[in-house]
């Protein structure tokens, strides 16, 4: 498998609940978000506008925009805001090897640039760095409708932030094409 690959085995309307665990504050906190995710090419005009700004010279491949919102439950403050926002990520060009390379992300108007690497188990993970804080996600599909995604973030080479999503896919996906076919007598 390569990014593109996963990126379009993403796409859909997600459920998507959170445990974060903040170390240094002793704090927990769960959620509930919904996530929208759309793969797009690499001639899409959001691809091309983060790519030109980044002065990278390996070309983009496509992308994944990933919109959330968070679903207000019952025992939420009502004085809390509402969680929502979006996020862009463009794998590039550039290496030969087909399970790594450099990836930029836009998020609330920051954009940073970082890598992914797919595991042998098919596996993605990411590497970002924000401003001294690192952060490393893996995701990876226990099935076609179930995403898994754990993360933790490093200050000064402490982990600081915890994190494990699990994502239910809100409708089936289509089978794969050449499941879809029927074999020949």
């Amino acid at each position: 498998m390569d990014i593109l690959e996963f990126f379009q085995l993403c796409e859909g309307k997600w459920v998507s609940q959170r445990t974060t665990h903040y170390l240094v504050e002793q704090k927990n906190q769960s959620d509930r978000s919904d996530l929208w995710v759309e793969f797009v090419d690499a001639a899409d005009p959001v691809v091309a506008e983060l790519y030109q700004a980044s002065a990278m010279p390996e070309l983009p491949l496509g992308g994944l925009k990933i919109r959330w919102s968070e679903v207000a439950e019952a025992y939420q403050n009502k004085f809390k805001p509402k969680n929502e926002g979006s996020v862009l990520l463009v794998p590039l060009q550039g290496t030969e090897d087909a399970h790594a390379g450099q990836l930029l992300r836009q998020m609330g108007g920051e954009s940073l640039t970082g890598t992914y690497r797919f595991g042998a188990d098919e596996a993605l993970t990411l590497y970002l760095n924000n401003q001294g804080f690192i952060t490393e996600e893996r995701l990876w599909f226990a099935s076609p409708n179930l995403r898994l995604r754990s993360s933790f973030t490093r200050q000064e080479g402490t982990v600081c932030i915890t994190s494990f999503c699990s994502e239910i896919r809100m409708g089936a996906t289509a089978p794969p094409a050449e499941a879809a076919q029927p074999s020949a007598p």
